[in-house]
This record gives C-alpha cells, sequence and structure tokens, in this order.
C-alpha cells in the first residue's frame, strides 16, 4: 500500500520545499528559453513561438512562488535546478514534458500540505498554477504526438523511492 505524504509540515519545511519548486521554475525558465531558440525548421516553428511563451509564463511561477516563501518568512532560492540540453528536439521536448509531469505532481501535494498548514492562499496560488503547468503538458505532448501521460507521483516521504511512473501511450 501507498503511502500518503506527509501533510503536516512545518512553515521551514514549506519553505524548503517551496525553494525546491522555486529552484524547477528557473530550470524551466531557463529550458524553455534556450530550447525555443534552439529548435530549428518547419516542423518545430509553432512549438518553438510556443514555449518562448511557456518561459514568460513560468518566470510569473517563479514570482508567485518567491512572494510565497517571502510570506512564510524565508529567502527565496537563487539557484535553478540542471538544465537538460540536447542536439535533438524530440529529446529536449521530453525532457520539458518529464520537468512538467514532476512539477505538477509536486504541486499537488504542495496544496495538500499547504491545506493542512492553514495556507489557503498559498494552495489557491498553486492551484492556478497548475492550471498553466498541465497546459503546458498538453502543448508538449501535442509537439511530440502523444497523448498527454498520467502524473508523476510525488516522492515516497518516508523511503525517498519513487512511486512507479505511468506508461507512455503514443496517440492514434
Amino acid at each position: 500500500m501507498t503511502k500518503k505524504p506527509a501533510l503536516n509540515i512545518t512553515r521551514d519545511r514549506m519553505i524548503q520545499l517551496l525553494n525546491e519548486d522555486l529552484a524547477g521554475e528557473y530550470q524551466a525558465i531557463i529550458a524553455y528559453t534556450v530550447y525555443s531558440q534552439v529548435l530549428k525548421g518547419a516542423a518545430y516553428t509553432d512549438i518553438a513561438r510556443e514555449l518562448e511563451l511557456h518561459a514568460g509564463e513560468e518566470l510569473q511561477h517563479a514570482i508567485k512562488i518567491a512572494k510565497q516563501i517571502d510570506y512564510l518568512g524565508g529567502m527565496p532560492n537563487v539557484t535553478p535546478k540542471p538544465v537538460k540540453t540536447s542536439d535533438d528536439p524530440v529529446a529536449m521536448l521530453r525532457a520539458d514534458l518529464e520537468n512538467e509531469r514532476t512539477t505538477v505532481g509536486r504541486y499537488r501535494e504542495r496544496i495538500s500540505q499547504a491545506e493542512a498548514m492553514g495556507e489557503f492562499a498559498l494552495s489557491e496560488t498553486l492551484r492556478a498554477i497548475i492550471v498553466q503547468e498541465q497546459e503546458h503538458e498538453i502543448d508538449l505532448s501535442a509537439a511530440l504526438n502523444i497523448n498527454v501521460p498520467l502524473p508523476i507521483k510525488p516522492e515516497n516521504s518516508k523511503t525517498g523511492r519513487k512511486r512507479p511512473k505511468a506508461n507512455r501511450a503514443t496517440r492514434r
């Protein structure tokens, strides 16, 4: 039986988790900025333009997360998670999709934690971010010509092991 993530966390732990999320938003800003400029060819013109828009949306997410960290009494992180690069456009798009899926899973967990803490404004902020993150998943899946994969479950809080990933179906 799968254990649920720890919902009763301290304010300090929430700040730490939000800083990890913020590092992911910085990663997305960088990745979308770079990928939007290096994707070449007619097949990628539309998606490259869409990735430019995604970069701006990720910046707005980073600002919202940083604001919540400050509200909780923390200092926003300034270091991004590593960005995967490749000469293969499909590999870049798949890396973006995987990052989006991970982000949505983390924010779902964060919403439950925020509500358990009574931080309802934080949970509403995260819900608004998830809407855009899921739109990014849809755009990336369409560019890859696959169905939107099932959500990634967050890491098991006790063991640190990731739960099994959902299967990847291709579009018919």
